[in-house]
């Protein structure tokens, strides 16, 4: 009986300690909440089938209110999808965090002229939402402006959460100085207010125009506009003139500014670039007075691919947002990059989340709350200005921050080692090790530096590689931009049409495009090592193929200006071809080699020691980073 009784006091002391420990985990748990599942919802908000008295949607801006409202702003454009046709301002409201809209509200009537470029921006000390904005006459076809573009700056607001709007006044006695005379754009996208600093509760947004000499546009102009007074009067404060040289070509033109406080109060400008001898179609500054003057000119960045289109920054805690299309050729493949430094550096494309692959242009993003981010964009299957849709998301959705790609030697003087994408391997070679490619994803990237820009200069390059792959685009080696105005090189397989091929395209002055192309007679897919070498020199283009020369006359003009750069083996720049097989012993000099010097690389691998602008033995790969 005594043991029972011991034997019960046991098991209800054990029963005790587990029902004790489960209770700790429990209160652990709760200590300690669930991570958020991934989110990720899209509606189409804008699209003319579903919003009759428009025959297009274009230019989003959003912002959220200080009563949770979301404003989402549009051009609606009455006739057709050109620029500078009759145009309304238009809006849509969700009380919900976007997950239902209101009826289509028109802000500012166009009128048969052009009222666009919404930039909206709250003060969150009062709850009223300020519109700027900018007018100009409509051109005769609609589609756009003529030069000189006589456009002015006005301003609306509501003080009712986005129900009613005040009519547009003119602000260009206040911000437009006289002598930007030509185009003139608010936005397009939200403007801030500050929350740090002295200038805290400072409202800002962001202006490009062009100055008009009476014959030409002479001048480019980005600026940063502002006021301390809740909006009632603007000032121009930090500006960044670029000038136009007499044949129309010019270092930059930053425009369709994007502004995010940063947590140390900073302000990050980032803009579009278009058309510019420095390389990039992104560009950016930063203040660090809130507003009042740049840090520094603006900047492009090279390896950050996107077209030239406007795009979007915003904070998400400890990251920063960038929403743009990531194909450097078209508008499409709308993407979510982050920078975990406020915007020093940027995700590469292939870290980037993609939100869609169709066709995609101008966006805007806002905080909803409960760390849900709103994207706004210009989407299509057809065309990116087919509709306006807008997505909700999750940092939880975004593609996780990621580590250190593999690396490999890049043998040239004061080169940093290349990334190895995709789980490129090493594999035998021509001359030791290769890497050996899968047509997936597999690629290695050089990080950008200047020294990659051949210009105008002559240059040879050599490479070896072995495949069997009957179909696609294979390519081996891709320097500069893409698409057909880009200035860029490449070569690559192109089994279905039996040859191996090399393009060059070039540009010279601000407009003049070249390009030529030869190619082999063979796909050369045997499974067996071939030599390829591309050579520019002479007035020549030449293709070498296990030795023997082909060539067509060379195109004179700079392979490296104008577009987004990237230096790839194994992948298109846009990342829509991959290459099946081995490639070993990438390299380019910056001159053109002559015959005996290409036999010898190719007999021996023992190549000129000096003008080396790039050289991977592709042998090794290090982990790590």
């Amino acid at each position: 009986m005594q043991l029972k009784l011991r034997e019960r006091l046991r098991a209800g002391i054990a029963l005790g300690a587990i029902m004790a420990t489960a209770a700790a985990l429990a209160g652990s748990a709760q200590a300690q909440p669930a991570k958020a599942a991934p989110l990720f919802q899209q509606q189409v908000i804008f699209r003319a089938s579903q919003d009759p008295g428009y025959a297009c949607f274009r230019i989003p801006a959003i912002v959220r209110t200080t009563q949770g409202t979301l404003l989402a702003f549009a051009e609606g454009r009455v006739r057709n999808c050109g620029d500078a046709g009759d145009i309304d301002i238009v809006l849509k409201r969700s009380t919900d965090g976007g997950r239902t809209w209101g009826p289509l509200q028109v802000v500012s009537e166009g009128g048969g002229n052009t009222h666009g470029n919404p930039a909206p921006v709250v003060d969150r000390t009062n709850g009223r939402i300020l519109l700027p904005q900018t007018h100009n006459q409509a051109s005769t076809n609609g589609n756009s402006c003529s030069v000189p573009c006589q456009r002015s700056p006005h301003l609306q607001y509501s003080d009712n959460d986005g129900r009613t709007w005040t009519q547009p006044r003119n602000l260009s006695a206040q911000i437009k100085p006289s002598n930007w005379n030509s185009w003139y754009a608010t936005g397009p996208v939200h403007g801030i207010q500050l929350t740090r600093g002295s200038r805290a509760g400072r409202l800002v947004f962001g202006v490009n125009a062009e100055t008009w000499n009476g014959s030409r546009v002479t001048d480019d102009h980005a600026a940063l506009i502002v006021s301390d007074d809740g909006g009632n009067t603007w000032r121009r404060r930090a500006t960044d003139s670029w000038p136009i040289a007499t044949n129309g070509t010019f270092r930059q033109k930053p425009s369709e500014l994007t502004l995010t406080e940063r947590t140390d109060g900073t302000i990050l400008v980032s803009g579009r670039e278009q058309d510019g001898t420095d390389l990039g179609h992104r560009t950016q500054t930063f203040s660090q007075d809130g507003g009042e003057t740049f840090t520094n000119r603006f900047r492009a960045l090279p390896d950050l691919y996107t077209p030239q289109v406007q795009g979007s920054t915003l904070q998400l805690g400890s990251r920063m947002l960038l929403s743009c299309p990531g194909d450097p050729d078209r508008r499409r493949t709308m993407m979510i990059r982050s920078s975990y430094d406020g915007g020093n550096t940027w995700e590469s494309v292939d870290r980037g989340t993609v939100v869609t692959q169709d066709w995609a242009g101008y966006s805007d993003m806002v905080g909803i709350g409960g760390g849900v981010v709103g994207l706004m964009y210009e989407g299509g299957t057809v065309d990116a200005r087919d509709e306006i849709r807008f997505a909700r998301f999750n940092e939880e959705w975004l593609t996780p921050r990621r580590g250190p790609d593999p690396t490999t030697a890049d043998r040239a003087p004061s080169a940093q080692r290349a990334k190895v994408l995709g789980g490129a391997s090493t594999t035998s070679g021509r001359f030791g090790g290769a890497m050996a490619f899968d047509g997936a994803n597999d690629a290695v990237r050089l990080p950008h530096r200047s020294q990659l820009k051949l210009g105008t200069e002559s240059f040879t390059a050599s490479l070896w590689f072995r495949y069997t792959s009957r179909t696609g685009e294979q390519p081996m080696l891709w320097m500069g931009g893409i698409g057909g105005g880009q200035p860029q090189f490449w070569l690559r397989g192109e089994p279905a049409s039996n040859r191996v091929r090399a393009l060059m395209t070039v540009r010279s002055g601000a407009t003049t495009v070249r390009s030529a192309s030869v190619s082999t007679t063979a796909a050369h897919n045997d499974g067996q090592w071939h030599h390829l070498a591309l050579r520019r020199g002479g007035g020549r283009l030449t293709l070498f193929i296990d030795g023997r020369a082909i060539s067509t006359a060379g195109v004179s003009g700079s392979v490296s200006r104008t577009s987004p750069f990237g230096v790839h083996i194994g992948q298109r720049m846009d990342s829509r071809a991959f290459f099946t097989g081995a490639i070993d012993e990438v390299r380019v000099w910056n001159r053109a080699l002559t015959d005996a010097e290409v036999t010898r690389v190719r007999q021996t691998n023992i190549g000129p020691s000096t003008n080396t602008t790039l050289w991977l033995p592709l042998d090794q790969v290090t982990t790590g980073g």
